[in-house]
């Protein structure tokens, strides 16, 4: 397994892009409403990925930083977005954004926290944002015990995933936040999320995940297999769900 989070995702690009899960539309308002954000708004998605929150952010006409330091994910973003000029790629980190100083009016970190260092990302966070406004760290917080599927898939990744209970980011706690808000002060909000999938979709989504074995080696290839057994006892009419919560943490750094 690869160690080093800016790489980890490399071979995993083509799947995360068709399968991982995008954020309900309530979000979006949210971050609107509770941040004030207006036209001319300039937003930092940190950690962005192949772009899924970026492109949420572009739809609604915001200037976005899209920073992300793996090559591949950000060229797959720089696919989709390339020709909207409002769309700024940047191979960068958390810790070291090369953002200019004081220029953000938000910062969002969608499904990418966890792989931070908390206290040069505090700092570095400071340093690029305006006054007074906030981060937002925002994960689709898959439901381990919605149902019976729920409950045999996270057994699944327990026993036969093998960096699932090292990386997964439920590791992420109150702590973490309070020592990363400013003042320990920040807000909570909810959405429900969910997807659905046929066989193959389960695997483009399970695939999609560093923990697992890679889609291509003999380990993957016996997780492929342990994968399809679950499908095979808990689907309903050729397909399964996957239950999410969208969890907002937010507050000033």
């Amino acid at each position: 397994m690869i160690s080093d989070p800016t790489k980890r995702f490399t071979d995993r690009v083509d799947n995360y892009v068709k399968y991982r899960p995008n954020y309900p539309d309530e979000v979006i308002s949210y971050l609107q409403k509770e941040c004030g954000l207006t036209s001319n708004s300039v937003i930092a998605d940190v950690g962005a990925g192949t772009g899924i929150f970026t492109g949420l952010l572009l739809n609604k006409g915001y200037k976005v930083y899209a920073v992300e330091p793996n090559e591949a994910m950000l060229q797959a973003a720089i696919d989709q977005y390339g020709n909207n000029s409002q769309f700024i790629p940047v191979n960068g980190t958390a810790e070291a954004t090369t953002l200019p100083i004081n220029t953000i009016d938000l910062i969002v970190c969608a499904q990418a926290f966890h792989w931070f260092n908390e206290e040069k990302t505090a700092v570095e966070f400071k340093r690029i944002l305006k006054t007074g406004v906030k981060a937002a760290l925002v994960w689709n917080n898959r439901l381990p015990d919605a149902d019976e599927f729920s409950k045999a898939y996270e057994n699944l990744l327990k026993q036969d995933a093998i960096d699932y209970n090292k990386v997964n980011h439920r590791k992420i706690g109150e702590i973490n936040f309070k020592r990363f808000f400013k003042d320990g002060n920040y807000s909570v909000t909810k959405f429900p999320n969910e997807q659905v999938f046929d066989l193959d979709g389960l695997f483009g989504r399970t695939f999609s995940s560093s923990y697992v074995p890679a889609e291509g080696s003999e380990e993957g290839g016996k997780f492929r297999t342990l994968l399809k057994d679950v499908f095979d006892r808990y689907n309903q009419n050729g397909q399964v769900s996957f239950h999410y919560q969208t969890e907002i943490y937010m507050g000033e750094v």
